[in-house]
């Protein structure tokens, strides 16, 4: 979106800083590996068709060393042999939590998930799945700008 709808950091600050504050917690006091949430959250913003907050994970995705074949591929993850099973249990989990219409969270992909991830980190888990569709939202509805102060910091 090239031209913002509202400056939304600047009207909601402080819901915005609340956003950025469990951001913060998710990133450095849940012990999920930051590679996992970057992945997981490259996948919802495909997604969500979120361009803006695409190039941001994918980004910070090769910062963290993950490969260009890795990040390629992660939208058709299913396919690629590329994933741990851990990983591949978040990815599903985020395709379920993310597209929730469609089967409501099937409990077996729930069971997946608790197969590789203790009840704080599917928790955990689910809180970035939830705030990156919420990042998305924002970005898709109001405009995501960098240099004007409303760009997305998920």
């Amino acid at each position: 979106m090239s031209n913002p709808r509202l400056k939304y950091g600047q009207l909601a600050p402080e819901g915005l800083a609340r956003m950025q504050e469990l951001e913060h917690y998710l990133n450095t006091g849940t012990g999920l590996e930051a590679s996992l949430m970057g992945l997981v959250r490259l996948k919802v913003s495909l997604m969500n068709g979120c361009e803006y907050c695409v190039r941001v994970h994918t980004s910070e995705l090769k910062k963290e060393n993950e490969t260009a074949e890795r990040v390629a591929v992660v939208g058709s993850w299913r396919g690629s042999e590329a994933y741990t099973k851990r990983e591949r249990a978040a990815l599903a989990w985020a395709e379920a939590v993310t597209d929730i219409q469609v089967g409501h969270a099937p409990d077996v992909v729930y069971d997946e998930v608790r197969a590789h991830f203790d009840e704080v980190e599917t928790v955990n888990l689910t809180l970035v799945i939830t705030t990156i569709n919420a990042w998305n939202r924002i970005a898709i509805s109001l405009g995501a700008f960098p240099g004007h102060g409303d760009e997305v910091k998920a």
